[in-house]
């Protein structure tokens, strides 16, 4: 990540953590992984300080990327099949 992202992101996760709206938790089975990644977006074509065009990506959207994998082990599966609609 960008040291100067990095910096907005620890400060804005403080400032959630001191007013309660985030708490921290112990490391849960049931509590999954979160990550937020870029979204691919657009390439776009922009003139530089010499006047040459430079293509470039506009980043504006973001994913929140979750990993289901450890409460799907936790979790009891189901035995029994779903019906069909056909049937």
């Amino acid at each position: 990540m960008n040291p100067t992202i990095l910096d907005v992101v620890k400060k804005e996760v403080t400032k959630l953590l001191a007013v309660g709206i985030i708490y921290p938790i112990s490391d849960s089975q049931w509590v999954s992984l979160v990550q937020v990644v870029p979204k691919k977006s657009r390439m776009i074509v922009m003139k530089n300080q010499h006047d040459e065009l430079v293509p470039m990506r506009i980043q504006n959207s973001w994913r929140v990327c979750i990993d289901y994998r450890r409460l799907n082990q936790a979790t009891r599966k189901d035995h029994f099949p779903l019906p069909f609609i056909d049937q």
